[in-house]
């Protein structure tokens, strides 16, 4: 070589070599940044609502419990928690998770109560192909016509919860129904579902009314149902206004005139709010109940040390709906949303020891319990609330996969 052309060959090899090494160098720091970055779980919960006590800060407790037990840490990545108030606002749900997805990199979203927020979620996490684990709104619509490949429905639905708790009040003498509904997706959705089971045990529906979401005065709405003469008056509403009608229920007499009362959404912390005096004999069809086994005994134990309530089925949901979207994605070895639904739908569900399972609409199925509440003298300690009536099988609780009109399950 020309003794003038080996120094510029050996500048340039010198010079290959740095910029081999910056970009190596440049590899390893994305790849540790990578590695670096958390996982990120999304709570958008009713924190002031009417379902802030069923949900609410228990649910976000309840979340950052799954991640303390799942080890904090998965695919050697960091789990943080948010959570937001989404004021049972459609429009204020869908902004936050939008910036969730866009600016704080959340990879999944769990509770969402109120099944119209939860459908507009739903269309944004679909459209970013994000996962919803949904714990706490029931519409079936959720897995039927509006359903997303990325959504995992935990919570027992309004066909689940009609189906236990008809049958038994039907056969018991029940026959004549008069609903009072809640004027929003879910009381439509929980009406039409129990009108159905009512009509399929043979009794009827003699009328109805409905409120608007924030009612207190339930007067005029129990006044008509004292005049329908119906022998059952079911509720179809929720949180703090199933509360606010079954005492106002009271106060006028509706039970000691021989009318009988069904809330379809019954919470373990409204018959505390409530009190066995008032609440007792009421029916409630759930997959969870804090004294239901060893297992469900535990972990309310701890959730209550932590919370100073035994945890509702909306609470109990978003534990292990958190748990199993952990273990998808260690099973996954991604947060990738398709991948980590495949991994979820491909392995069993553990409802507290009872097994269970995710069909391909993304329903959970699992066996549900109908239970009578308690009268006072019934009752040995605090929160000792229900009494096992029934138990629900999945494949009688939940609609079937052939009933669904869930478009990409049809398209299979």
């Amino acid at each position: 070589m020309n003794q003038f052309l080996r120094p510029l060959a050996l500048t340039a090899a010198l010079l290959a070599t740095t910029a081999f090494g910056a970009s190596a160098g440049a590899n390893a720091q994305t790849a540790n940044a990578q590695a670096a970055k958390p996982v990120r779980i999304g709570v958008l919960a009713d924190e002031a609502g009417f379902a802030s006590d069923i949900g609410g800060k228990g649910a976000v407790l309840a979340t950052r419990m799954a991640v303390e037990d799942f080890g904090g840490k998965v695919l050697d990545r960091p789990v943080e928690v948010l959570s937001a108030d989404m004021q049972n606002k459609p429009d204020v749900a869908s902004n936050i998770v939008r910036s969730w997805f866009d600016i704080d990199g959340v990879d999944m979203v769990t509770d969402i109560p109120v099944s119209s927020v939860a459908l507009a979620v739903q269309a944004v996490a679909r459209e970013k192909k994000k996962v919803l684990m949904i714990s706490a709104a029931t519409t079936t619509e959720l897995t039927n016509a509006q359903c997303s490949p990325y959504t995992i429905h935990w919570a027992d639905d309004t066909a689940s919860l009609a189906v236990g708790t008809t049958k038994a009040v039907v056969q018991s003498g029940g026959t004549s129904w008069y609903f009072i509904t809640a004027d929003f997706a879910f009381g439509s959705a929980m009406e039409k579902a129990a009108t159905d089971a009512i009509k399929q045990a043979g009794g009827t529906v003699v009328g109805g009314v409905r409120h608007p979401m924030g009612t207190s005065d339930f007067g005029s709405y129990l006044l008509s149902a004292q005049g329908s003469g119906a022998k059952v008056v079911a509720l179809a509403n929720v949180g703090a206004e199933t509360i606010g009608t079954i005492k106002q229920a009271g106060e006028f007499g509706l039970t000691q005139s021989g009318q009988r009362l069904v809330g379809y959404i019954v919470f373990i912390t409204d018959i505390h709010s409530l009190g066995l005096d008032l609440a007792k004999g009421l029916y409630v069809t759930s997959g969870f109940y804090w004294d239901r086994n060893d297992r469900t005994r535990a972990w309310s134990k701890r959730f209550f040390d932590r919370h100073g309530k035994m945890p509702t089925k909306e609470q109990a949901n978003t534990y292990l709906a958190t748990l199993h979207w952990l273990k998808g994605v260690k099973a996954a070895g991604t947060t990738d949303a398709e991948a980590v639904t495949a991994a979820m739908k491909a392995m069993p569900t553990d409802y507290f020891g009872t097994p269970g399972s995710i069909r391909k609409d993304g329903r959970v199925l699992y066996d549900l319990e109908l239970y009578q509440v308690k009268s006072p003298a019934e009752s040995k300690a605090p929160w000792d609330y229900y009494k096992q009536v029934r138990s629900i099988p999945a494949a009688e609780a939940f609609l079937p996969l052939e009933a669904s009109a869930c478009p990409f399950v049809k398209a299979q």
